[in-house]
């Protein structure tokens, strides 16, 4: 447990910090942060909508007594899709909006289900 969490705290950052420069100078400095900062737009804004939607669909499966567990899945993944698109990277960027994107988020969720 203690090698996977060193894995998110130390790996990751230190692989988002290389894609930043190699981006940074690729880019440059100002389109780099304009990229972050829209993708953090575009993620917040998709998040929402599939959020409100995946909320919806709950309270459907509520009335309708079916027991939702497709939806708290679907919900548990945008959350984190979202927590990812706060944190600034691309790496992080990238996995948060395929966690917030329906099509990509599918294989997140069977993925979920088999563990």
């Amino acid at each position: 447990m203690f090698q996977k969490f060193f894995t998110l705290f130390i790996i990751i950052p230190f692989i988002e910090l290389i894609l930043l420069i190699k981006v940074g100078n690729f880019l440059g400095v100002w389109n780099t942060l304009a990229l972050i900062i829209f993708t953090a737009f575009i993620g917040a804004s998709m998040m929402k909508l599939e959020g409100l939607k995946v909320w919806y669909n709950l309270q459907q499966d509520l009335s309708s007594g079916i027991v939702p567990t497709d939806n708290i899945i679907n919900g548990v993944l945008i959350l984190l899709g979202g927590v990812l698109l706060i944190t600034p990277g691309i790496l992080t960027d990238l996995i948060g909006l395929s966690l917030v994107f329906p099509l990509t988020r599918t294989f997140y969720k069977n993925w979920a289900k088999a563990k």
